[in-house]
């Protein structure tokens, strides 16, 4: 099977293409996909984190993966950030420091993917300036992603993440994927909800919502983020099941595809032109907010 895929923005159409890609191949087996980009004009490096989800659901299938006329400027970028050393290609070293390696991470890897976050993303020097406290609790929100895909998500094919920065846009990206049963899902295996997927996705974001059992919280970490990216003027992602939910600009826009993704991506995009500094509400002294 040919599989021809447009350009991918970190955006509902570039969200829908790779849904697309898995809906024509959710259900072959022992067969050869070539994956055409000749018409990918561009392909936001971050969104490999989602793309290398879907392909490895395929290749889970005993499917052999192909994927043919990459442009150059594409092939460029996705071999700096180690994503085509898994299909052929030879890694490019990222001579400019813009890419956040594509990794996959076992279930059991918690330790690895905190190590990850702090070297290749927390830590980036074009992160705004943030308290030692409050990126305390952001390198813990991000790894709450970590820890949902893994008790939440039910996945076994592990956790796919990914990420660029983008100089002239001044825009950080990075985004954590999962194969798992999905938002929608959980809640309903949880609590007995039944809701439609965007509205899943916004239930998880809202207050200290969580489906996490016994006396350890949780939910705190995507609203956290939340906050975050409404102060910071980025945008905050979420594709989980067929609900796409998008903070940008403080207005949240949902949207039903007409196709399942395979699990959860969340992708959050910091804007790195942001010159203030950021402190917990808890840290801030009277001479501060007057």
């Amino acid at each position: 099977m040919i599989v021809r895929l447009p350009s991918i923005e970190h955006d509902q159409a570039g969200f829908q293409a790779l849904i697309d890609l898995n809906a024509k191949t959710s259900e072959l087996v022992f067969d050869e996909v070539e994956v055409d980009m000749g018409l990918s004009r561009w392909f936001g490096a971050d969104m490999c984190a989602a793309f290398g989800a879907v392909l490895y659901r395929l290749s889970a299938e005993l499917n052999s993966i192909k994927l043919t006329n990459i442009q150059s400027h594409v092939e460029n970028i996705l071999c700096r950030n180690g994503f085509l050393s898994h299909y052929g290609r030879e890694r490019m070293p990222d001579r400019y420091s813009t890419t956040i390696p594509y990794q996959r991470f076992e279930t059991k890897d918690d330790r690895y993917f905190a190590k990850y976050i702090e070297d290749e993303f927390i830590n980036r020097s074009e992160m705004p300036s943030m308290s030692v406290a409050l990126q305390k609790k952001f390198r813990e929100s991000v790894f709450e992603i970590f820890s949902n895909a893994v008790i939440h998500s039910q996945t076994e094919m592990g956790i796919f993440s990914c990420g660029q920065f983008f100089p002239t846009k001044h825009r950080l990206a990075f985004s954590v994927a999962d194969l798992g049963v999905g938002i929608r899902q959980n809640i309903k295996q949880s609590t007995g909800a039944d809701m439609k997927a965007d509205a899943a996705i916004t239930w998880a974001t809202e207050g200290t919502n969580t489906t996490k059992k016994g006396r350890i919280p949780g939910g705190l970490g995507l609203k956290l983020l939340r906050e975050f990216v409404t102060l910071n003027q980025g945008v905050l992602r979420i594709v989980s099941d067929a609900g796409y939910w998008q903070l940008s600009g403080g207005q949240i826009r949902t949207f039903i595809f007409g196709n399942p993704f395979p699990g959860t991506v969340v992708n959050i995009e910091i804007n790195t032109s942001d010159k203030h500094s950021y402190a917990l509400v808890s840290e801030l002294s009277e001479s501060d907010i007057f």
